[in-house]
C-alpha cells in the first residue's frame, strides 16, 4: 500500500511540473523572430520611454512594456562587451532578469547600451523596429533614494510614510510611517550630505504634538521644537533650519487649483552639542521671509532665499499682493571656529530673473547650484511654471536646464558624486509627482531624465500616490522604524527655547498637510 501510494504521489509531481513547465512556455514565448524580419523605420512606442537617456550603472533593471499591437514581442539588449539579454513577452511587458542585467550594465561601463525590439503581427510577421540607444555613464549613482509617498489630496496627509528604496534593485523599505504616532504628518526628512547617519524629520501629530526626530551616532533624540527645511553644516556640529506659517488656499480654476503662501518665515540655528537654537539676526529680518537653506560643501557660506514682506496682515489669507511675491537667492559667509556670521549678499535678485527662486542645492564637489525658478511664491510643486536651472559659481553665470517640461519640477538633490540630479516632476500629466533621475556631466550639460523604474512596467499606469522630496544617500537608513515611532510617541528628550524674533511666527498648530507635496 505504501509503494502504491509513492507511485501516485509521484506521478502527482510529474505531472505538476509538466503543468508549471508547459505554463512558462506559453507565458514565454521563443526568441527566434526570423531571419529577415521586416523593418519599421521608427523607434517603438514604449512606456516608461527610456530612449536617448543616459543611466548610471548600478541602476535596476529599466523595465517597460512595448506599446504595439502584435501577437508576441522580444526584446534583445546588448552592448559592446558580454552576451545579448533576450527577453520574450506574449503581453508586450520586458521585464529584464536582474542579474544578466547588472553583468551588462557593469562591464560596459561608458558605452551605449542598445535595445532591439521586435513585433509579431497577426499575419504572423516579425516587425523589427529601429534599435533604441540609450548611455551607460561611468559614474554610478548613490545606492538609495529616500522619499515621502503620499497621496496627493490636500486633505488626506493621514497615509504618508517616508520610504527608501535600494537603486541598484526594487527593494523598497519603511523608514517611518505617520500611523506609528496617531495618524501624524511627517515631512522634511533631510541628512547631513549624502551620509545616512545624521537623520532629521519633522512631525506634527494632534496626539503628541509637533515636534522633529534627530537620528545621529545610532542615537535617536525627540527635539521639541517642529523644523521646517533643514541644512547641516558639513562639520555636523549645527543645522539651520527654517520655521514658517504656511497656509494653503484654492483658485477657481487652472492646471493646479491649489497654492500655499508663507505669511511669515525666519531661519534658526541649532548647535548639535549645546543643544541650543539661536536666531542670527542676519537670518531674521523682520522685514523678509528667509527660507530654504543649503550649505556650500566646505561649510563657508550659507545659502537661502529671501523675500520681501508684501503685507501687513500676516493672518489673512490669502494676503494682498500674494501673486507679486518673489524670492532672491542670498548667501552669508560663517565661520565654524568662531561661530561668526557675515553679512548677506544677494546672489541673484529677483528683479534680474523676474522669476522666484527657489530650493538652492550645490553640488558636492562645490562646482553648481541647482534651484527652480517659477512666476511667484515658495511653493513650486504647486506652480507649473517652475523649472529648473543650474549656476555656475565660478563665474555666475545661470541657464535653464534642458530636462525641463511644461509642467512643476522641484524637490531636488545632487548625488555624492555629483554627476547625477534626483527630482520631482509632473510631466506625466501634470498632477501627480513621480521621481526622475537626469545625469549632469562636468560641463553643467544636463542629459534626458528618467523615471525611477519599477519591478512592474506597468506601475506608474494606475499609481494614484505621489512621490515627494527624493533625497539621494550613499548607504542606507539603518535605524529601525520601531525605534523611531516610540521616539515619537514619548516626551521629547531635548527642549529647546525659540528665540523669538518680530519676523519669527510663534510656535502653534498649523496644518500638516501643507509641506512638501
Amino acid at each position: 500500500m505504501q509503494r502504491l501510494m509513492k507511485r501516485k504521489l509521484a506521478v502527482i509531481v510529474i505531472l505538476g511540473s509538466i503543468v508549471v513547465l508547459l505554463a512558462v512556455r506559453l507565458a514565454s514565448p521563443s526568441f527566434e523572430v526570423g531571419p529577415e524580419p521586416f523593418q519599421i523605420a521608427r523607434e517603438p512606442n514604449i512606456s516608461p520611454e527610456y530612449s536617448g537617456v543616459v543611466i548610471p550603472g548600478n541602476i535596476a533593471p529599466m523595465n517597460f512594456k512595448i506599446l504595439e499591437e502584435g501577437q508576441a514581442y522580444c526584446a534583445r539588449i546588448h552592448s559592446a562587451d558580454g552576451p545579448a539579454i533576450e527577453v520574450a513577452s506574449r503581453t508586450g511587458q520586458i521585464r529584464i532578469p536582474l542579474r544578466k542585467w547588472r553583468a551588462l550594465i557593469q562591464t560596459n561601463k561608458g558605452r551605449s547600451l542598445f535595445v532591439d525590439v521586435y513585433v509579431r503581427n497577426a499575419e504572423n510577421e516579425w516587425l523589427q523596429f529601429q534599435r533604441i540607444v540609450n548611455t551607460i555613464a561611468k559614474e554610478d549613482i548613490d545606492r538609495t533614494l529616500v522619499y515621502r509617498f503620499m497621496r496627493p489630496v490636500y486633505n488626506a496627509w493621514k497615509e504618508m510614510g517616508i520610504y527608501q528604496r535600494d537603486l541598484t534593485d526594487f527593494d523598497v523599505s519603511l523608514v517611518m510611517n505617520g500611523r506609528s504616532f496617531g495618524e501624524g504628518c511627517l515631512n522634511c526628512h533631510s541628512f547631513a550630505g549624502d551620509a545616512s547617519e545624521t537623520m532629521t524629520i519633522g512631525l506634527r501629530s494632534p496626539i503628541y504634538g509637533s515636534s522633529t526626530l534627530l537620528a545621529r551616532k545610532g542615537e535617536v533624540h525627540k527635539i521639541g521644537a517642529k523644523w521646517g527645511y533643514t541644512a547641516w553644516h558639513p562639520s555636523g556640529r549645527l543645522a539651520v533650519y527654517s520655521i514658517n506659517k504656511v497656509r494653503q488656499f484654492f483658485h477657481a480654476a487652472g492646471l493646479e487649483v491649489r497654492d500655499v503662501v508663507d505669511l511669515d518665515s525666519a531661519l534658526l540655528c541649532y548647535h548639535v552639542e549645546a543643544k541650543k537654537v539661536v536666531s542670527p539676526e542676519e537670518l531674521a529680518d523682520k522685514n523678509r521671509l528667509e527660507t530654504y537653506p543649503t550649505w556650500s560643501p566646505d561649510g563657508l557660506y550659507l545659502y537661502f532665499c529671501s523675500g520681501p514682506i508684501l503685507w501687513k496682515d500676516r493672518n489673512t489669507v490669502p494676503p494682498a499682493n500674494y501673486d507679486k511675491l518673489k524670492y532672491d537667492l542670498c548667501r552669508i559667509s560663517y565661520d565654524v571656529e568662531t561661530d561668526q556670521w557675515g553679512k548677506a549678499e544677494t546672489v541673484l535678485s529677483a528683479d534680474e530673473t523676474g522669476s522666484s527662486i527657489m530650493l538652492p542645492r550645490i553640488s558636492p564637489d562645490g562646482r553648481f547650484l541647482l534651484f527652480c525658478m517659477c512666476r511667484y511664491g515658495c511653493f513650486p510643486v504647486y506652480q507649473p511654471s517652475s523649472d529648473l536651472y543650474l549656476m555656475d559659481l565660478a563665474t555666475g553665470k545661470y541657464h535653464k536646464l534642458a530636462i525641463n517640461s511644461r509642467y512643476s519640477e522641484s524637490w531636488h538633490s545632487w548625488s555624492g558624486n555629483s554627476r547625477w540630479i534626483a527630482f520631482s516632476s509632473k510631466r506625466q500629466g501634470g498632477s501627480l509627482t513621480r521621481t526622475y533621475l537626469a545625469y549632469v556631466d562636468q560641463t553643467g550639460q544636463a542629459y534626458r531624465p528618467f523615471v525611477l523604474p519599477q519591478k512592474d512596467p506597468a506601475y506608474y499606469d494606475s499609481l494614484l500616490e505621489t512621490f515627494s522630496v527624493p533625497e539621494l544617500i550613499a548607504g542606507s537608513v539603518k535605524v529601525s522604524k520601531s525605534v523611531l515611532a516610540r521616539t515619537a510617541r514619548s516626551e521629547a528628550s531635548v527642549a529647546v527655547d525659540i528665540p523669538i524674533t518680530g519676523a519669527t511666527p510663534k510656535a502653534g498648530p498649523s496644518e500638516p498637510w501643507l509641506e512638501r507635496e
